[in-house]
Parts: structure tokens; sequence; C-alpha cells
């Protein structure tokens, strides 16, 4: 991944503080999930500020404290303004990248982030500026790698330009495609690794949740795509993954990561949960060999019904 070596897989922590509901909270299992990813060869351990938010960071730096060496730490940055913006405000400027860094930090209980994404790009700031104080930050130590999340090809070339650039984060998955027109070319062409965030569709592609009374989060009721018309359109192509799961002998949400570990050696996808059990069954997925013939019928999938975020979130997407 750029100059950064992963596993394959890597673990998102968000679920761990209560992004898709607070319900079903348990910090000690979910440390015991970082614990168990770690055994298991996972490398990659994901997080943010705006995760809690605070909480999240915090919570991770606990489960890794002894084990430091052996994790890769990501977090991201600009979505929580430093500066004075209003609260809710995307926020790159140098001054709050400073701040947010030296607060991850803290919270993270080490002294460097391996990987330093900015979440989303803030449109009042020129990324030059942005990815210039990272890189002071590299210099000082407190970061070693500069990342991008949901970056448009354009940024992400202005970024490269000023300091390498290791990976890019973005929504990836066999129910949201977009990355491949021209957001994967531009990494390939630049040695940029990609690393799909929400690789089982915020659950979905897991096959558990059957009906809208499955779930109860404010995240997903308010996500196009889980919307009762398109909700059940979407059902048909989750029919598709189990027919595929069944001939591989593998559940739905292996299949959905053993085809982004298909696309390429670049790709090193972050799966969430809070589970030992699906954590377990999502690194699994790395054995599981699909076929050409099963690849082709996933390629040929119905795209999915609805956008993949509400119309303020689609807003600061491809920048």
């Amino acid at each position: 991944m750029g100059e950064l070596d992963v596993a394959r897989i890597g673990l998102g922590a968000m679920t761990m503080t209560g992004v898709y509901g607070t319900q079903d909270l348990d910090e000690a299992e979910s440390i015991r999930t970082i614990h168990r990813a770690l055994d298991l060869g996972v490398t990659l351990v994901d997080t943010a500020e705006v995760y809690g938010p605070h909480t999240n960071e915090e919570l991770v730096g606990r489960a890794v404290k002894d084990r430091r060496d052996h994790v890769v730490v990501a977090t991201k940055f600009g979505m929580i303004s430093h500066s004075g913006r209003d609260q809710g405000t995307l926020d790159s400027s140098p001054a709050s990248v400073r701040a947010a860094v030296e607060g991850s930090l803290t919270r993270l209980g080490t002294g460097r982030i391996d990987l330093c994404y900015q979440h989303r790009v803030d449109p009042a700031t020129p990324i030059e500026d942005t990815v210039g104080t990272l890189a002071e930050l590299v210099t000082e130590g407190k970061i070693r790698h500069i990342g991008l999340s949901e970056a448009g090809p354009d940024t992400i070339r202005r970024a490269h330009a000023v300091h390498p650039v290791a990976a890019v984060q973005s929504e990836y998955s066999l129910w949201t495609r977009n990355p491949e027109a021209e957001v994967l070319p531009v990494l390939r062409e630049l040695g940029i690794g990609f690393v799909p965030y929400s690789p089982l569709g915020h659950g979905f592609l897991t096959g558990t949740i059957r009906s809208l009374d499955d779930f109860d989060d404010a995240w997903r009721r308010d996500n196009p795509r889980f919307t009762a018309e398109n909700f059940q359109q979407n059902l048909r192509i989750l029919g598709e993954v189990r027919a595929v799961a069944t001939q591989a002998v593998a559940t739905p949400a292996q299949v959905a990561i053993a085809w982004l570990l298909a696309q390429g050696d670049d790709i090193a996808p972050i799966p969430g949960t809070k589970r030992v059990s699906r954590l377990e069954e999502n690194l699994a997925a790395d054995r599981i060999k699909l076929t050409h013939e099963q690849l082709q019928r996933l390629d040929n999938l119905t795209p999915a019904a609805g956008d993949t975020h509400n119309e303020a979130g689609l807003r600061t997407l491809g920048r």
C-alpha cells in the first residue's frame, strides 16, 4: 500500500463506539476483537477523531497499548473544527490539522500516528496547505504516512505532488463501485494503496439484515439505500451474493470481501465489527478463491438502488 505494508484485511473500529447504535456496545468485547485481530495477523486498525467523537480513538489506544509496535494505527481528521469554524463544518486548515493530530496522539496514547487521513476534503482550504502541514508533521515524527479519504482524482494528484500519499480510503464494495472509473486508475498510476471502507455495505452484504426492523440506528435510517423501496430492490442483489456463497461454501460476507481482494493486491479492505465471531468470519475470506465464473457473476450484479449517502453526505465526496 504505497510505501506502507499491511495485511490484506484490516479492521475498522468505527462501530465499537456506537455509529450504528448503542444498544449492544461492549467495550471488553471490542478490545477482545482488536486483540484477536492482531493475533490473527491483522496489522491495520482504523479509527477517527469524529467517531464518538473521540471515544473510539481512546478505545483503540487502550486496546493496542501493549502491542503498539505490531499495529498500524490509522486515524482521520477534518470533520471537527479546531480553529473556530461552526460545528459540523469541515476544517483542514493548518491550525486545525495540528490541533487534531495532537488530540489524536493523546487519545491514542502514542507518540506517532502511522497513517493520518484527511477524512473529507475541505473546500475552504487548498489541499496543498493541508498536505504541506501533514508533511511538516511527518518531518517532526508525529505521523508516518499521509492518507486521503473520499478525495477526487485531481485532489489526489495535487496532494501527491506535495508529499507522497500512502493510501486513499473510499467506500467500495459489491454495491458501491464508484471508485473504479476514475479513482482506482489514478491510484495505480501513482502507486498509492486503496483502502475500501464499508466493504460489506454497512452490514447489508452480511446477509443478516433482512428487513427494515433489523436495525434502528439513525445513520442507516437516513441512508437512501435502506429506505423501504430501495431496500427491497437491494435484497435481490443479496440473493445473487448468497447464491455464489453457497457455491463457494462461504458466507455472503466472505464472498463480498473475497471479491474485493480479487480486484488487486493494492487493495486492503477494513470491514468493521465489534465481535470476535464476525472478525474471524471476515478474515477467513482471505482463504476463499472465487472462480472466474463466480467473479463474473458478481461483477455483473445489478447496481444498488439509491445513493450511497444522504444529500449532505454526497456533497462531501469526490472533491
